[in-house]
């Protein structure tokens, strides 16, 4: 395994706990500029996350509805009722993305399908990019004040849903995850750069419980002023 990753994975808990474990739950809070510039402002109740951790699979409670949930795989995407009447579903659901930019508007399928694939990145990272078919390849660090931030950059493997192909990670010196760059491609494939904040330990894991998501410059700045996504995570729970 890369060096730095084996050091990512050990720092966020380790290999062995993390093999331990099959699922995640958390309570999250959401917002930024991009629900409102695709017609879907998020308001600010909290919903429960859950994703298993060793298959990419995601719901979210409530959504749309206080008796309606979300199940996401890659492969389809629906919203359910409570006692598993669907809703609404659709299959291959990253085709409705095809020629999108990033004003163009977003249904609620579109949305449960970018919160799925979103929330399972980001409670299975760094232990995702272990998986097989990934691949992972040092690149040059990020300089944050007076921190050096080693950096790695992300194949992922074309069964995985995620923003994008190639992602980068950069870890802080005690190798926690402090920046995840990466291109929205189900948004016109807009540059970002994600900060995250305030790890905490949850069952033998470091996660943080903070992300902020920011456009990117063409220098790698963080366009602070372009807030496009934020997570506030509370109540973690791996199990």
């Amino acid at each position: 395994m890369n060096e730095l990753l084996a050091g990512a994975i050990e720092a966020h808990g380790g290999i062995e706990r993390w093999q331990e474990l099959t699922e995640a739950q958390a309570t999250i809070v959401s917002g930024g500029d991009l629900f409102t510039t695709k017609g879907l402002p998020q308001d600010p109740a909290p919903r429960r996350m859950t994703v298993r951790l060793h298959e990419e699979h995601a719901s979210v409670t409530p959504f749309g509805a206080p008796d309606q949930t979300t199940d996401f795989t890659p492969g389809r995407v629906s919203i359910e009722k409570l006692d598993g009447r669907v809703v609404a579903e659709r299959t291959d659901p990253r085709r409705s993305f095809s020629g999108h930019a990033l004003e163009t508007p977003w249904d609620p399928l579109d949305r449960a399908y970018f919160n799925g694939y979103a929330l399972w990145t980001y409670l299975t990272t760094p232990f995702l990019l272990a998986m097989p078919g990934f691949t992972v390849t040092d690149i040059a660090p990020w300089r944050e004040g007076d921190e050096i931030w080693p950096g790695l950059r992300a194949t992922f493997p074309p069964r995985i849903a995620s923003h994008s192909t190639h992602q980068d990670f950069y870890f802080g010196p005690d190798r926690l995850l402090r920046r995840h760059d990466y291109h929205v491609d189900v948004a016109g494939g807009f540059a970002a750069a994600q900060y995250v904040y305030d790890c905490v330990e949850a069952d033998g894991i470091m996660l943080p419980t903070k992300r902020r998501a920011y456009l990117r410059d063409t220098d790698g700045r963080p366009i602070t002023s372009r807030l496009m996504v934020s997570i506030d995570l509370s109540n973690v729970r791996f199990g």
